[in-house]
């Protein structure tokens, strides 16, 4: 199932992401540009359904203002936690990205706006070096993806290892103030951020359900 970058009726344009459906029953419609957006959403939410999304959202446009709130993503920044770690980072190889995908996708099935990652786009964070296991005493304490100071992925696997993992990439990666995108319904990513110091500084996008 591919996305819909552009996705053109008589009644405007919109992008459509679809890639979800097969993993999450989801869909996602932004309007780009409409005279009708209220007949342009229609026609949208019509053809997600019929592509088999059972749950559709729709983001930043006024003609989806009287449906209800689904989340809102959110920009953090934080700064590097000043303490120690003995954790280590390990490159993701082409022979070791099926065990991170793995790990990655069930740990993020429940997530609101959290996307499946497929093999196709896990090999590119391996050829751009930006995928990694985290371990500590020769036991993996959970997966992560940067690029620069964003951190695009983070995963713990034992409890509490988010904050850990977080002060291990400053460390290693040399990054002074990290940043990331959350979801607002994601309560226990948002208790580890707000205690690792970082704060929201912009919001991304509301998504409402519009289906």
């Amino acid at each position: 199932m591919r996305d819909l970058p552009v996705f053109t009726t008589e009644n405007g344009v919109a992008s459509l992401v679809l890639k979800e459906i097969p993993y999450r029953q989801e869909a996602y419609i932004r309007i780009l540009d409409s005279l009708t957006p209220e007949e342009l959403l229609k026609e949208c939410i019509g053809f997600c359904r019929a592509a088999g999304a059972e749950k559709i959202y729709a983001a930043d446009h006024p003609c989806c203002e009287e449906y209800p709130v689904h989340t809102r993503v959110l920009k953090l920044r934080g700064s590097c936690p000043e303490w120690e770690t003995e954790a280590n980072l390990f490159p993701v190889q082409e022979h070791t990205l099926p065990q991170w995908l793995k790990i990655y996708n069930e740990k993020m099935r429940n997530v609101d706006n959290a996307s499946y990652m497929t093999e196709q786009q896990g090999m590119d964070l391996v050829k751009n070096g930006n995928a990694y296991f985290v371990h500590k005493d020769a036991k993996l304490l959970g997966i992560t993806a940067v690029k620069d100071n964003q951190i695009l992925a983070l995963a713990s696997c034992v409890p509490g290892g988010g904050s850990e993992i977080i002060a291990t990439l400053c460390r290693s990666l040399g990054i002074d103030q990290p940043e990331l995108e959350v979801a607002s319904t994601n309560q226990k990513a948002l208790s580890l951020y707000e205690k690792t110091g970082f704060i929201a500084v912009e919001e991304k996008s509301l998504w409402r359900r519009v289906f």
